[in-house]
């Protein structure tokens, strides 16, 4: 008996009738070998480490953009964030870990660069609009070794497409991810726009935290310990009313004091007009494209080329790109 064998006989000893297993998984679009050692969604988190795509998280926006101070959330530690979060819920629940991981680490793979300020700009040039949570599925699918993908199993697949909105998953560890990616983004928000000023601790809503806590901490611990309680020997992944609306309310104060204040977003008009630039110039340059996106180009069309290279800029690399094609340089006398 292989170790992989091993690890999914424990699956169905240990794990819950409604978790998703791995000997159960719906498959690759390709098929493939199986490995010796580790289970498909194992090798889906392997595929999605190694990455370029999740390399780049590191360097794109969370909320501030490219703030100066070395504590501030990335793209990147959102990521583990959530993993962390959402790994704690499917462990209560004795749901697949694995395939939670997997989807965690994979679904903001196709986040733009500059946050969801870069998202809006592409989704109003391009023509069928555009979300990260279905270029991320394209990251996984399409972009990836060049133009292969990473071949991921249609749970993960899924899993990523469902995170933020619209149809839930259709595993019980894609709707924890959902609801891991909302309590982290929301609660890391807050301590990033504590630590720069932007609001203080008497700023937020009172009947919010003397239901989740008045602490980082407390709140994780709140939110992460309701989940767990509302959705034993569920097939959804839930929440308690009181918690879930005392989230809401943390969530409507949030957009209304920190995603569009001025401070936090003053920079956001240069960002956008920056990436609009950068788009219409490729748009009208595609040759200049890099060689990985030619050949969308040519299967594709242009729009979908230009976005997907737009799409997977990190924020330093944009501004380079933008400087060097629209900032004249000094000239240098020999």
């Amino acid at each position: 008996m292989t170790l992989r064998e091993q690890t999914q006989r424990r699956e169905k000893i240990v794990l819950s009738p409604r978790a998703c297993r791995a000997e159960n998984s719906r498959g690759r679009t390709r098929m493939e070998e199986a490995c010796d050692i580790r289970t498909c969604f194992q090798r889906d988190t392997d595929r999605i480490v190694y990455s370029k795509a999740f390399r780049r998280l590191m360097h794109k926006t969370q909320v501030f953009l490219q703030p100066e101070g070395d504590h501030y959330r990335t793209r990147m530690t959102h990521t583990l964030e959530v993993s962390r979060i959402a790994r704690t819920i499917a462990r209560a629940l004795a749901l697949n870990e694995d395939l939670t991981e997997a989807i965690a680490l994979g679904h903001d793979l196709g986040h733009t660069p500059f946050g969801h300020a870069g998202e809006r700009v592409l989704n109003k040039l391009m023509p069928d609009g555009f979300a990260h949570y279905r270029q991320s599925v394209r990251v996984v699918e399409r972009l990836e070794k060049n133009g292969e993908g990473l071949n991921l199993t249609w749970e993960v697949r899924n899993g990523i497409l469902c995170h933020t909105s619209g149809q839930p998953a259709a595993t019980l560890e894609g709707q924890i991810v959902r609801l891991a990616d909302h309590i982290a983004y929301i609660n890391h928000d807050i301590e990033d726009a504590l630590r720069g000023g932007v609001i203080f601790p008497m700023d937020l809503p009172l009947t919010a935290c003397r239901v989740l806590g008045f602490t980082h901490r407390d709140r994780i611990d709140t939110l992460v310990r309701d989940a767990i309680e509302a959705s034993v020997d569920r097939d959804r992944i839930a929440q308690s009313p009181e918690v879930e609306e005392a989230m809401k309310e943390l969530e409507r104060f949030m957009f209304q004091c920190v995603y569009t204040n001025p401070t936090v977003k003053g920079e956001e008009g240069k960002a956008q007009d920056m990436l609009e630039q950068l788009f219409h110039y490729y748009h009208e340059n595609p040759d200049d494209l890099p060689d990985d996106f030619q050949r969308i180009l040519a299967e594709e069309g242009v729009d979908r080329a230009v976005c997907d290279y737009i799409a997977g800029m990190t924020d330093p690399y944009a501004a380079a790109r933008f400087q060097e094609l629209f900032i004249p340089t000094g000239w240098t006398v020999k």
